[in-house]
């Protein structure tokens, strides 16, 4: 399992690629696989852990990313011929080395950034999943379409929340985060602000003037906050300016019976059921209109939706079968 190396897995708070491979990981060694996990020095995991980067370059800004990358990829290359498949959850850069890996390889796309990363998709026998089908590059083929999964018993379900609001993931235009705030402000409702600032103009700019009474910045939360957080929510605001992959803080939210008013971009009207887990919407008037009712839905059909669709079992089952097909394509 070659992991990224920006952050521990999993991570401490941000890291979304790191803790898909983290659930996997763990999920995989519970059904009884061995798992090799390369991965940094401080990640814990009950696999067999291999590391030369002893820590994520995000905590560490005196590393450079694209060395610590270079030589964990180089590191998991010398040892590919002792495995039976590779699962490369960090992007482009290993599929550079085309032949140079020693057993098959899948590779889980987590974002497709642009077209100018498809030479190296394309040149690479490395099988593909996407992790929504509207993630999915033109003219790459796919193994399977795999929605991420959560462990859904951490985040409790929470049948009486507050009336108010909450925006969960980077402080950045692509996220909303200042969309979220017009739109708590007209539905006349309280708003919680999570996630690092990762765009500081926009925050000084966009967020930070309007903190205060009805808008709360609660910074970068840690994993044993981000139920109690998303729980106590009346609804989760998701209004993205970008094709988003996934979305884990729709799902995580979903799993605690918390509803989603998201706008209707990339993977959002996939992993949102309209009417039922909540609302994708096209704009901030629309988004204002559907907080009532994402608000009155049923918290008890939110969370018996996400268990459904978004679990780590499910996740496991689908990862396992497309690991069969690359190993025995007889079957």
């Amino acid at each position: 399992m070659l992991a990224p190396v920006a952050w521990r897995t999993p991570p401490r708070a941000y890291g979304p690629w790191e803790l898909v491979t983290s659930l996997l990981t763990e999920g995989l060694v519970e059904r009884g696989v061995d798992v090799t996990l390369f991965a940094t020095g401080d990640s814990i995991t009950s696999a067999v852990l291999d590391a030369v980067v002893p820590r994520g370059y995000g905590d560490d800004p005196g590393v450079d990313g694209r060395v610590a990358e270079a030589l964990h990829i180089g590191h998991a290359l010398e040892r590919s011929g002792e495995f039976d498949l590779i699962h490369n959850h960090l992007d482009w850069l290993p599929l550079a080395l085309g032949d140079a890996w020693q057993a098959p390889m899948v590779t889980t796309v987590h974002g497709f950034s642009g077209p100018k990363i498809l030479p190296a998709y394309l040149a690479s026998k490395s099988r593909y999943v996407s992790i929504s089908d509207a993630d999915r590059a033109p003219g790459l083929a796919y193994e399977a379409t795999v929605h991420h999964g959560i462990d859904v018993e951490s985040f409790p379900f929470r049948l009486d929340p507050g009336d108010g609001l909450v925006v969960f993931g980077r402080i950045h235009p692509d996220k909303g985060t200042s969309d979220a705030i017009e739109i708590a402000r007209h539905a006349g409702r309280h708003l919680v602000i999570c996630g690092p600032v990762v765009d500081d103009a926009y925050f000084a700019e966009r967020i930070e003037p309007f903190l205060g009474a009805d808008v709360e910045y609660l910074g970068s939360v840690e994993p044993d906050e981000r139920a109690d957080v998303l729980g106590a929510a009346a609804v989760l605001l998701h209004p993205i300016a970008f094709a988003e992959p996934f979305g884990l803080s729709v799902v995580e939210a979903m799993a605690c019976g918390t509803p989603v008013v998201a706008f209707r971009r990339g993977s959002m009207a996939e992993v949102i059921d309209d009417g039922v887990t909540g609302f994708a919407v096209d704009d901030i008037a629309a988004a204002v209109a559907a907080v009532p009712l994402a608000a009155a839905l049923d918290r008890a059909a939110v969370r018996s939706t996400a268990e459904r669709r978004f679990s780590v079992g499910r996740m496991v089952d689908e990862y396992l079968a497309v690991y069969q097909r690359i190993l025995d394509p007889g079957t």
